[in-house]
């Protein structure tokens, strides 16, 4: 069974067939082969696999995510990270990092920011700096959109785990990370504008237009705090903050920007629906591979093999980590998510390794897979926005995934670093 569904997904993918296709054609094919098991399994699977309270968060984040973006909030964003940031050198690459930071509170994906940030910074910073330096720091920053919360891959992990890990609590686990790429991405810009020579795009803002633009984006700001913070006060389950989220975004477009009309919502619904059905078929069609790779005792059998390799947490951690790194490489980050995490979670929790821990991990190792070539969606995105080869954009992008893999590192072995906040509250 199990050569099975491994050489018909090889041959399937191999021949260009989408990733949730291939999967529904292994468990197909295992199924047909197999004596067992009827084949009324297989949508029975699917239905059972997307017919879940919790995923109605994926659609609903999205959808808070596209209304925000057509009330015209992306502006009020940037202006307020400009009178922040604007005026240290290489100001434009800041104020774009800065205003992905906070952007990434609202919309939780990447490459939905790589767009977004892709229309408003190409332009200015390739006359600013360089193709390549301003292609890059869109990609990268785009990044951060998954790990500050909300996420929509986080809330992927979540309901692939199960109940041994919270939404709320991997929401919480990527604040701290997240900070840290962010600040660590500023300081490579500046140090990279010094050598180089740019520009101070602006003059030290006066208060008085700094108190004007932070009154302008304080309803943006507050917008993660009433979600998440309603999240971790318990008053609400994460399908319902995406609920709330979508209430929230909807009140901010026509009563405070005013920028948001009747004519904006059936587009915004049909692309959070598109984008969902995408994550939803994933979903479906992984169901039946799942449940046979859960028969065949899978996961008994990967976790047996590398208790024999390695009794140690930390070797089996970066045994992982390593996989994941090339995983992500090739593998489209929803899809592996739900192939690979009921594999290795309980594994995880049989080496005593804390859930919440190997969850976060899980999710930014295969968060910074979308920046490494040869299958790296930010790149695609911000390759087609700004009219770059793959190559140039790869030689501008490497050193901030180098940096995004030294806070994984950091992560990963020093999990004191980041897991104090959900602990704070709980989790």
């Amino acid at each position: 069974m199990l050569t099975t569904i491994a050489l018909t997904f090889a041959v399937t993918a191999l021949l260009g067939v989408p990733v949730a296709f291939a999967l529904g054609l292994s468990s197909l094919a295992a199924v047909l082969i197999s004596s067992d098991l009827p084949l009324r399994m297989i949508p029975e699977r699917m239905i059972a696999a997307v017919d879940s309270f919790p995923l109605l968060a994926i659609p609903l984040f999205m959808l808070a995510g596209e209304l925000m973006d057509s009330a015209g909030i992306l502006s009020r964003l940037v202006e307020f990270a400009r009178v922040l940031v604007g005026h240290v050198r290489g100001g434009l690459a800041h104020v774009c990092v800065v205003s992905e930071m906070i952007l990434s509170g609202v919309t939780g994906t990447a490459v939905g920011d790589a767009a977004a940030l892709g229309s408003v910074f190409l332009g200015p910073m390739k006359r600013e700096y360089d193709e390549e330096f301003g292609a890059a720091v869109v990609a990268a920053a785009a990044n951060i959109g998954p790990i500050i919360p909300p996420s929509a891959a986080m809330i992927v992990y979540a309901y692939m785990a199960g109940a041994s890990v919270s939404v709320a609590g991997l929401f919480l686990a990527g604040v701290v990370p997240g900070f840290f790429i962010g600040v660590g991405m500023m300081a490579f810009a500046y140090v990279i504008a010094r050598r180089r020579g740019y520009p101070v795009s602006r003059a030290r803002p006066r208060l008085r237009e700094i108190g004007r633009r932070t009154w302008q984006a304080l309803p943006i700001l507050l917008m993660p705090v009433v979600v998440i913070g309603g999240m971790v006060a318990g008053a609400f389950t994460a399908t319902e903050a995406a609920a709330v989220a979508v209430v929230y975004a909807l009140a901010v477009g026509f009563f405070v920007t005013r920028e948001l009309r009747l004519r904006h919502l059936w587009p915004a619904l049909v692309r959070s629906a598109t984008t969902t059905s995408i994550v939803v078929m994933l979903i479906a069609l992984a169901a039946s591979v799942t449940f046979l790779l859960t028969i065949a005792q899978v996961p008994t059998t990967v976790a047996g093999f590398l208790k024999s390799v390695t009794a140690s947490p930390a070797v089996f951690l970066t045994l992982v980590m390593f996989f994941l790194i090339v995983v992500g490489m090739f593998l489209e980050s929803n899809a592996a998510y739900i192939m690979l995490v009921p594999i290795f979670h309980p594994v995880a929790i049989q080496y005593g390794i804390d859930p919440l821990h190997f969850g976060f991990v899980f999710v930014l190792n295969l968060v910074i897979g979308m920046l490494t070539p040869p299958v790296g969606v930010v790149l695609f995105v911000v390759a087609s926005l700004s009219g770059l080869t793959m190559e140039r954009l790869v030689r501008g992008v490497w050193p901030f995934v180098v940096l995004q893999f030294g806070v994984l590192f950091l992560c990963v072995y020093f999990p004191g670093l980041y897991m104090w906040v959900p602990r704070l509250f709980g989790y």
